[in-house]
Protein backbone atom coordinates (compact mmCIF):
# COMPACT_ATOMS: atom_id res chain seq x y z
CA UNK A 1 0.00 0.00 0.00
CA UNK A 2 2.77 2.38 0.98
CA UNK A 3 4.69 1.57 -2.18
CA UNK A 4 1.67 2.38 -4.35
CA UNK A 5 1.28 5.81 -2.72
CA UNK A 6 4.95 6.56 -3.27
CA UNK A 7 4.69 5.54 -6.94
CA UNK A 8 1.53 7.69 -7.34
CA UNK A 9 3.32 10.74 -5.83
CA UNK A 10 6.29 10.12 -8.05
CA UNK A 11 4.01 10.26 -11.11
CA UNK A 12 2.30 13.49 -9.94
CA UNK A 13 5.52 15.37 -9.16
CA UNK A 14 6.60 15.80 -12.82
CA UNK A 15 3.04 16.85 -13.75
CA UNK A 16 2.92 19.54 -11.05
CA UNK A 17 6.35 20.81 -12.12
CA UNK A 18 5.20 21.02 -15.73
CA UNK A 19 2.03 22.92 -14.78
CA UNK A 20 3.98 25.40 -12.64
CA UNK A 21 6.50 25.96 -15.41
CA UNK A 22 3.71 26.54 -17.93
CA UNK A 23 1.98 29.08 -15.65
CA UNK A 24 5.28 30.89 -15.14
CA UNK A 25 5.85 31.15 -18.90
CA UNK A 26 2.28 32.39 -19.47
CA UNK A 27 2.65 35.02 -16.76
CA UNK A 28 5.88 36.28 -18.28
CA UNK A 29 4.29 36.48 -21.74
CA UNK A 30 1.29 38.36 -20.31
CA UNK A 31 3.66 40.96 -18.87
CA UNK A 32 5.31 41.32 -22.25
CA UNK A 33 1.91 41.70 -23.94
CA UNK A 34 0.90 44.38 -21.42
CA UNK A 35 4.05 46.35 -22.17
CA UNK A 36 3.46 46.01 -25.94
CA UNK A 37 -0.17 47.10 -25.53
CA UNK A 38 1.00 50.38 -23.95
CA UNK A 39 3.42 51.16 -26.80
CA UNK A 40 0.79 52.79 -29.13
CA UNK A 41 -0.44 54.98 -26.28
CA UNK A 42 3.11 56.06 -25.42
CA UNK A 43 3.83 56.76 -29.08
CA UNK A 44 0.67 58.90 -29.30
CA UNK A 45 1.78 60.90 -26.29
CA UNK A 46 5.15 61.48 -27.94
CA UNK A 47 3.86 62.25 -31.45
CA UNK A 48 1.00 64.63 -30.49
CA UNK A 49 3.20 67.33 -28.91
CA UNK A 50 5.66 66.96 -31.79
CA UNK A 51 2.92 67.66 -34.34
CA UNK A 52 1.55 70.54 -32.27
CA UNK A 53 4.90 72.28 -32.06
CA UNK A 54 5.54 71.54 -35.72
CA UNK A 55 2.31 73.43 -36.62
CA UNK A 56 3.38 76.46 -34.62
CA UNK A 57 6.64 76.59 -36.57
CA UNK A 58 4.93 76.81 -39.96
CA UNK A 59 5.13 80.14 -41.74
CA UNK A 60 2.21 82.48 -42.32
CA UNK A 61 2.20 81.53 -46.01
CA UNK A 62 1.84 77.81 -45.21
CA UNK A 63 -0.93 78.44 -42.68
CA UNK A 64 -2.79 80.74 -45.07
CA UNK A 65 -2.61 78.21 -47.90
CA UNK A 66 -3.49 75.13 -45.82
CA UNK A 67 -5.72 76.25 -42.96
CA UNK A 68 -7.57 79.34 -44.14
CA UNK A 69 -10.86 79.17 -45.96
CA UNK A 70 -10.02 81.88 -48.51
CA UNK A 71 -12.60 81.29 -51.27
CA UNK A 72 -11.94 82.28 -54.86
CA UNK A 73 -15.58 83.34 -55.29
CA UNK A 74 -18.33 84.18 -52.84
CA UNK A 75 -22.02 85.11 -53.05
CA UNK A 76 -23.69 87.01 -50.22
CA UNK A 77 -27.23 88.03 -49.28
CA UNK A 78 -27.39 90.69 -46.55
CA UNK A 79 -30.02 92.80 -44.79
CA UNK A 80 -29.62 95.99 -42.78
CA UNK A 81 -31.91 98.36 -40.91
CA UNK A 82 -30.52 101.87 -41.20
CA UNK A 83 -31.38 105.01 -39.24
CA UNK A 84 -30.73 108.53 -40.52
CA UNK A 85 -28.56 110.97 -38.56
CA UNK A 86 -26.65 114.29 -38.91
CA UNK A 87 -27.87 116.19 -42.01
CA UNK A 88 -31.47 115.52 -42.91
CA UNK A 89 -34.21 117.38 -40.99
CA UNK A 90 -36.40 114.29 -41.40
CA UNK A 91 -36.08 111.01 -39.49
CA UNK A 92 -35.23 108.38 -42.08
CA UNK A 93 -35.48 104.62 -41.61
CA UNK A 94 -34.46 102.27 -44.44
CA UNK A 95 -34.76 98.48 -44.68
CA UNK A 96 -31.86 97.73 -47.01
CA UNK A 97 -31.29 94.52 -48.97
CA UNK A 98 -27.97 93.66 -50.64
CA UNK A 99 -26.90 90.94 -53.05
CA UNK A 100 -23.12 90.75 -53.55
CA UNK A 101 -20.55 88.85 -55.59
CA UNK A 102 -17.02 88.81 -54.17
CA UNK A 103 -13.81 87.74 -55.90
CA UNK A 104 -10.60 87.06 -53.97
CA UNK A 105 -8.00 89.68 -54.85
CA UNK A 106 -4.69 88.74 -53.26
CA UNK A 107 -3.53 87.65 -49.80
CA UNK A 108 -1.23 89.00 -47.12
CA UNK A 109 1.12 86.23 -45.98
CA UNK A 110 2.36 87.20 -42.56
CA UNK A 111 2.31 85.92 -39.00
CA UNK A 112 1.05 89.30 -37.75
CA UNK A 113 -2.43 90.72 -37.21
CA UNK A 114 -2.74 91.77 -40.88
CA UNK A 115 -2.78 88.15 -42.02
CA UNK A 116 -5.77 87.63 -44.35
CA UNK A 117 -7.08 88.21 -47.86
CA UNK A 118 -8.72 90.89 -50.03
CA UNK A 119 -11.95 90.63 -51.96
CA UNK A 120 -13.22 92.79 -54.81
CA UNK A 121 -17.00 93.03 -54.67
CA UNK A 122 -19.99 94.24 -56.68
CA UNK A 123 -23.26 94.79 -54.78
CA UNK A 124 -26.83 95.31 -55.98
CA UNK A 125 -28.95 97.42 -53.60
CA UNK A 126 -32.72 97.51 -53.05
CA UNK A 127 -33.83 99.79 -50.23
CA UNK A 128 -37.47 100.39 -49.27
CA UNK A 129 -37.69 103.63 -47.29
CA UNK A 130 -39.76 102.77 -44.22
CA UNK A 131 -39.78 106.32 -42.87
CA UNK A 132 -38.91 109.47 -44.81
CA UNK A 133 -40.06 111.59 -47.72
CA UNK A 134 -39.08 109.22 -50.54
CA UNK A 135 -40.29 105.64 -50.95
CA UNK A 136 -37.40 103.61 -52.35
CA UNK A 137 -33.78 103.60 -53.50
CA UNK A 138 -32.10 101.26 -56.01
CA UNK A 139 -28.46 101.15 -56.97
CA UNK A 140 -25.19 99.29 -57.02
CA UNK A 141 -21.87 99.64 -55.22
CA UNK A 142 -18.37 98.34 -55.92
CA UNK A 143 -15.34 98.24 -53.64
CA UNK A 144 -12.97 96.16 -51.56
CA UNK A 145 -13.36 93.99 -48.48
CA UNK A 146 -10.53 92.77 -46.25
CA UNK A 147 -10.83 89.64 -44.08
CA UNK A 148 -8.53 89.24 -41.06
CA UNK A 149 -7.80 85.52 -40.67
CA UNK A 150 -6.18 83.86 -37.66
CA UNK A 151 -4.97 80.23 -37.76
CA UNK A 152 -7.79 77.76 -37.12
CA UNK A 153 -10.30 80.47 -36.07
CA UNK A 154 -13.91 80.23 -37.24
CA UNK A 155 -14.42 83.95 -36.54
CA UNK A 156 -13.14 86.22 -39.32
CA UNK A 157 -13.29 89.99 -38.69
CA UNK A 158 -13.72 92.13 -41.81
CA UNK A 159 -13.82 95.71 -43.01
CA UNK A 160 -15.17 96.94 -46.36
CA UNK A 161 -15.77 100.10 -48.30
CA UNK A 162 -16.98 101.11 -51.75
CA UNK A 163 -18.55 103.68 -54.06
CA UNK A 164 -21.60 103.43 -56.29
CA UNK A 165 -24.60 105.12 -57.79
CA UNK A 166 -28.36 104.71 -57.83
CA UNK A 167 -31.79 106.23 -58.17
CA UNK A 168 -34.29 107.49 -55.62
CA UNK A 169 -37.87 108.70 -56.19
CA UNK A 170 -37.01 112.28 -55.27
CA UNK A 171 -39.48 115.03 -54.30
CA UNK A 172 -37.44 118.18 -54.88
CA UNK A 173 -40.33 120.49 -54.01
CA UNK A 174 -40.39 119.29 -50.39
CA UNK A 175 -37.92 120.90 -48.01
CA UNK A 176 -35.26 118.42 -46.90
CA UNK A 177 -36.05 115.91 -49.65
CA UNK A 178 -33.50 114.70 -52.18
CA UNK A 179 -32.99 117.17 -55.02
CA UNK A 180 -33.00 114.66 -57.92
CA UNK A 181 -33.41 110.97 -58.68
CA UNK A 182 -29.78 110.22 -59.58
CA UNK A 183 -27.49 109.88 -56.56
CA UNK A 184 -24.09 108.54 -55.55
CA UNK A 185 -23.63 106.21 -52.61
CA UNK A 186 -20.86 105.24 -50.19
CA UNK A 187 -20.94 102.03 -48.16
CA UNK A 188 -18.61 101.24 -45.25
CA UNK A 189 -18.96 98.18 -43.02
CA UNK A 190 -17.16 96.47 -40.15
CA UNK A 191 -18.11 93.15 -38.63
CA UNK A 192 -17.27 89.51 -38.19
CA UNK A 193 -18.03 86.33 -40.14
CA UNK A 194 -18.58 82.95 -38.52
CA UNK A 195 -17.59 79.94 -40.59
CA UNK A 196 -20.46 77.45 -40.31
CA UNK A 197 -18.66 75.06 -42.66
CA UNK A 198 -16.37 75.21 -45.69
CA UNK A 199 -19.11 76.79 -47.81
CA UNK A 200 -21.31 78.87 -45.52
CA UNK A 201 -20.53 81.88 -43.36
CA UNK A 202 -22.79 84.02 -41.18
CA UNK A 203 -22.06 87.77 -41.09
CA UNK A 204 -22.90 90.23 -38.32
CA UNK A 205 -21.76 93.83 -38.49
CA UNK A 206 -22.45 97.56 -38.62
CA UNK A 207 -23.07 99.40 -41.90
CA UNK A 208 -22.72 103.10 -42.71
CA UNK A 209 -24.35 104.45 -45.90
CA UNK A 210 -24.14 107.89 -47.47
CA UNK A 211 -26.45 109.06 -50.29
CA UNK A 212 -25.81 112.29 -52.17
CA UNK A 213 -26.10 113.75 -55.67
CA UNK A 214 -22.64 115.30 -55.41
CA UNK A 215 -23.82 118.89 -55.35
CA UNK A 216 -25.72 118.69 -58.63
CA UNK A 217 -28.67 120.43 -56.97
CA UNK A 218 -28.82 123.24 -54.46
CA UNK A 219 -29.57 122.53 -51.74
CA UNK A 220 -28.14 118.99 -51.62
CA UNK A 221 -29.69 117.38 -48.52
CA UNK A 222 -27.64 114.18 -48.43
CA UNK A 223 -28.56 111.20 -46.28
CA UNK A 224 -26.30 109.62 -43.67
CA UNK A 225 -27.49 106.29 -42.32
CA UNK A 226 -26.12 103.70 -39.91
CA UNK A 227 -27.39 100.43 -38.47
CA UNK A 228 -26.92 96.69 -37.91
CA UNK A 229 -26.37 94.30 -40.78
CA UNK A 230 -26.64 90.50 -41.01
CA UNK A 231 -26.02 88.21 -43.94
CA UNK A 232 -25.20 84.76 -45.26
CA UNK A 233 -22.26 83.97 -47.56
CA UNK A 234 -21.82 81.00 -49.89
CA UNK A 235 -18.27 80.26 -51.04
CA UNK A 236 -16.92 78.14 -53.88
Amino acid sequence: MTAEIIRSGAHRAPLQIAIQATLLIVARRMKVFRVIAHVPFLLALWVAPTQTFADTKRSGRELLDEDVNAPHMEWAVESAYLLGFINSPHSYEIAAEFFSARLRWGKIDTDGWLRGYNQFYVTAMAEPIVRGIENHYYGFNTGMRYNFVRPYWRLVPYISGGLGLGWIDSHASIRGAQGQDFTFNILTAVGVSYEINDRLKLNVGVLYEHLSNGGQTDPNPSLNLIGPQVGLNYSF
